[in-house]
């Protein structure tokens, strides 16, 4: 009985899945599963089995395997997998080829960034799955390098319609980073049955077994297929016989990982030897290894024994018997055959052809330090980085470090190779390693040291130390390069208003009594400047000079200068400022072109803050569904990305749309969470939101309570938006006090900000908190100033509130004229509470308000009416999917779904119809 048939014994369920997960693939449905065992445990036969079960269904195979020593080259197995199918790679769009052939090291350009890569990958695997089924298997996925892992799991979550199917095999116990494929499908191998185990027992030994024996085979082996197969060949036949045993202290990989040393270990020195190159050498190249075999000094006939004993094949490529059998034969070298076999291989490695992979094994032959080494390294490090992998960058940069001779040089490349850690996500790995003595550093690296520190901690813990050592490093940086200085005091004064708890006074004094900074004024220094006067000398003093830098940002031009990058990646902070100066022009153009920039460079990992902000500014806006399209967006990509749920575009959207449950949900997630202080922003925006919510339901005094919270932030965003909130709930809730003193503090706001946003919610506040012709006269210019901006749902609300006034007055006629304005503004944005207490109103009035029509894009999701809007609008299926990040067979089955819930067959119609 062959091995591979034998490990399959007692998977019928197994093969069942497998089978299915074929069907649905081959008929136009993505699948995907990640099947995990321990080492042994059969998940390289049932990937084989996929294999065999795949190609008479027509399918296209191609396959990748990691390997632990390989984790260190940036897309090796994704180039691995991908490589035969680059013939395709001129079907991508233009910025997708570029990052796919940045990333492989196929031309030069800039850095990519990972997900870019991801949708390019996904495109390639599409275009292929046009012409033929494709079945991808990646066996070992735990020891895949990190760029690889990420978008591999990116591509994983985002198939959806192509004829593509993916398997992953992932070991247990904790080897290797498995966190990018967690959520997927998952198919969990456990040990075979006690009938299934002897009949493969009896397999693997021919000769006849006591059966106290077979009992303690059976009973060690805990039905790992590898073990049954493997340990009783370690075994004398007089131990099968009557003696087997096996320790208790080991687990079964480790049992058989020792029956694979024992093994090697029998063989002639010259075989264990060549065994040793074979197992530092991670590609499998026949070539390479004769090469370095002949540096070595030994004849090709040595591989015979080890072929014979099973360890190893040598065919068209070197293949061991099993991962654990190559790491058994490294872990039982000495270290001076590791370096002996290291420097054979580095010296059997073109310098030209693979540059890296050479670096890495000269450094693996180092005893002691060698700066020749650490600086080829070091230039490796910079090769990483430029194709995306910045954790391949990383541990360049790390082991050149360690072997670096000079302090001060070791020092340096420590520090940079913290700095790429935690870049690449790593920030516990970055901590440890800045614990460590680095060296000596000059005045410029040690403020720099203490900015990462501070960085690392923020990211960790968002501790209330964070702003303090922000600052310091601020300060210690400012004489040394002020523009990083200045971005720093920036960092500090936003971590503490996150934070919360009173640090941003104190942080905006220091940034504002800091030297001047001698270079050329920038978009980012005029928001530090107007966000740190705003702070210590008030709203009114500040704002102007918050509202020139807000605009600078609008103005800049839109380049990939470094200057305008790096103001690029303060746009969110400038586009929650504009909601703090109440400019709603600002907040749009800043909102949605970070978006776009965030699209344009494929920049996942900051596009779903980026749609959440877009999500709320059209919220404000009155386009609720639009909000939602953008919420599902965000969260969608964050769920592909494995990154942080952002929660304040949904908890925000469900609150405008009256959906109580929803909103009380996520305020509970956000309240419970330990990362959010209890006075940081996320808690403030959450109460903004449940203010919202009960100010629309009419639970005057909960809108009250949590309105008050929300102004007590330093946000200035949260407290201009939520003071109109507290004056509307203290008003309704018999608190006229409290809405005086409330009026006060935004009447200055307002006059500060003299927009049309500002001056309507300013008139509507004193109408609220005024009687007789005052009020109606406050009323009329709110709705004036209102309908001059794009803030929507407040000057439907404004249309309430005033119907509601002249209904009191006894003016019924008059209240009915705004109340059904109100009304049907209300219900055609889906804003249901507020558009309720419209319809409640109107009853009153002796008028029953029309119901909504039911129209048929009621019946699309929000992400079908978003790929809807985008159709509408004349983009291509490559267009929206680009956009999506989304392969167009995908948005082609999408389109399928919304043309048949929409009763239409064309995209000709879909451009005719009236989209909410």
């Amino acid at each position: 009985m062959g091995v591979k048939l034998a490990n399959l014994l007692g998977r019928r369920a197994e093969r069942e899945t497998v089978k299915q997960l074929l069907a649905q693939a081959h008929a136009g449905h993505s699948s995907v599963l990640v099947v995990r065992g321990e080492a042994g445990i059969g998940k390289t036969a049932l990937i084989e089995h996929a294999h065999h079960t795949a190609a008479p269904m027509g399918f296209r195979v191609e396959s990748s395997i990691g390997v632990e020593s390989e984790t260190q080259f940036a897309f090796a197995g994704l180039h691995q997998l991908c490589g035969a199918l680059l013939d395709r790679l001129g079907a991508l769009p233009d910025p997708q080829q570029a990052a796919l052939g940045v990333a492989f090291g196929q031309r030069a350009g800039a850095t990519p960034d990972r997900f870019l890569v991801a949708l390019a990958v996904l495109n390639l695997l599409a275009e292929v799955a046009e012409e033929t089924p494709l079945l991808c298997l990646v066996d070992d996925a735990q020891w895949l390098d990190q760029a690889t892992a990420q978008v591999l799991a990116f591509v994983a979550r985002r198939v959806a319609a192509e004829r593509v199917a993916l398997v992953f095999a992932l070991r247990d116990h904790g080897e290797g980073d498995v966190r990018p494929f967690s959520g997927l499908p998952q198919l969990r191998l456990d040990g075979l049955g006690e009938t299934d185990a002897r009949a493969l027992l009896a397999a693997a030994v021919p000769t006849p077994l006591d059966d106290g024996v077979r009992d303690r085979i059976i009973a060690e082996a805990r039905g790992n297929p590898l073990a049954l197969l493997e340990l009783p060949h370690n075994t004398q036949p007089t131990q099968l016989a009557g003696g087997f045993e096996l320790p208790d202290t080991l687990s079964v990989p480790h049992r058989i990982e020792d029956a694979f040393q024992h093994r090697s270990g029998s063989l002639p020195a010259e075989t264990q030897l060549l065994l040793l190159v074979a197992a530092a050498e991670p590609t499998g190249e026949v070539a390479l290894l004769w090469r370095a075999a002949e540096h070595l000094g030994i004849a090709r006939e040595a591989a015979a024994p080890a072929e014979a004993a099973g360890l190893l094949e040598i065919d068209t490529r070197v293949r061991f018997r099993h991962p654990l059998a190559r790491s058994a034969v490294y872990r039982a070298a000495t270290p001076p055959d590791h370096r002996r076999v290291h420097s054979a291989l580095a010296a059997a490695t073109d310098p030209r052809t693979y540059p890296d992979r050479r670096a890495w094994h000269r450094a693996q032959s180092v005893l002691g330090t060698d700066e020749e080494v650490a600086a080829e390294l070091e230039r490796s490090a910079d090769r990483a980085r430029a194709r995306g992998g910045l954790a391949a960058g990383a541990a360049f940069l790390q082991r050149s470090a360690t072997l670096t001779p000079d302090r001060a040089t070791r020092a340096r490349r420590a520090l940079e190779a913290a700095r790429a850690k935690h870049d690449a996500g790593a920030s516990e790995s970055a901590r440890e390693l800045l614990t460590a003595e680095v060296g000596p550093l000059d005045p410029l690296q040690r403020a720099r040291l203490d900015l990462l520190r501070a960085q690392i901690a923020f990211h960790l813990t968002r501790g209330t130390e964070v702003p303090g050592m922000l600052m310091d490093a601020a300060k210690a940086l400012a004489p040394l390069d002020a523009a990083l200085s200045r971005e720093t005091y920036l960092h500090a004064l936003d971590a503490a208003i996150i934070n919360g708890g009173g640090d941003a006074v104190r942080v905006a004094e220091a940034a504002l009594a800091a030297p001047a900074p001698g270079v050329p004024t920038r978009p980012v220094d005029l928001l530090l400047d107007g966000l740190a006067t705003t702070l210590t000398r008030g709203y009114a003093a500040g704002a102007p000079g918050l509202r020139r830098a807000l605009e600078a940002f609008r103005d800049s031009p839109h380049t990939r200068s470094v200057q305008n990058s790096q103001s690029d990646s303060w746009l969110w902070l400038a586009g929650r400022n504009a909601v703090a100066v109440l400019d709603d022009d600002l907040l749009y153009v800043l909102a949605s072109r970070n978006v776009q920039l965030a699209r344009e460079a494929g920049a996942l990992a900051t596009l779903p803050a980026a749609l959440s902000f877009l999500s709320i500014t059209s919220v404000l806006m009155g386009d609720l569904a639009r909000a939602g399209e953008l919420a599902t967006e965000a969260t969608a990509i964050t769920q592909a990305t494995g990154g942080v749920p952002l929660h304040h575009a949904h908890v925000i959207l469900s609150a405008s749309r009256g959906d109580q449950a929803e909103t009380t949900a996520l305020n509970a997630i956000i309240a419970q969470a330990n990362i959010y202080p209890e006075e940081g922003v996320e808690v403030s925006l959450a109460q903004y939101a449940v203010a919202i919510l009960h100010n629309g339901l009419g639970n005057y005094a909960a809108a009250q309570d949590a309105a008050a919270r929300a102004c007590r932030s330093d946000e200035l965003s949260i407290s201009s938006a939520g003071l109109p909130e507290l004056i509307e709930a203290s008003v309704r809730a018999g608190e006229p006090e409290r809405a005086a003193a409330a009026l006060e503090r935004f009447s200055s706001r307002a006059g500060a900000c003299a927009t049309s946003w500002a001056l309507g919610l300013q008139a509507r506040s004193r109408a609220l908190t005024s009687t007789g012709p005052a009020a109606e006269k406050h009323y009329r210019e709110a709705i004036e100033q209102l309908r001059n901006c794009r803030i929507i749902t407040h000057l439907a609300r404004t249309h309430l509130v005033y119907g509601e006034w002249l209904r009191r007055e006894g003016r019924r006629q008059d209240a009915r004229e705004q109340l059904r304005t109100a009304h049907q503004l209300l219900s055609d944005m889906g804003a249901e509470a507020f558009a309720e207490r419209a319809a409640r109103e109107l009853r009153a009035t002796g008028e029953h308000p029309r119901k909504r029509t039911t129209q048929p894009t009621d019946a699309l999701t929000a992400h079908e009416l978003h790929i809807a809007r985008l159709v509408a609008t004349g983009a291509t299926s490559r267009e929206v999917g680009a956009q999506l990040f989304l392969s167009p067979r995908t948005i082609e089955a999408h389109l399928r779904n919304i043309f048949r819930k929409l009763g239409i067959t064309s995209r000709q119609q879909l451009r005719k119809m009236q989209l909410p």
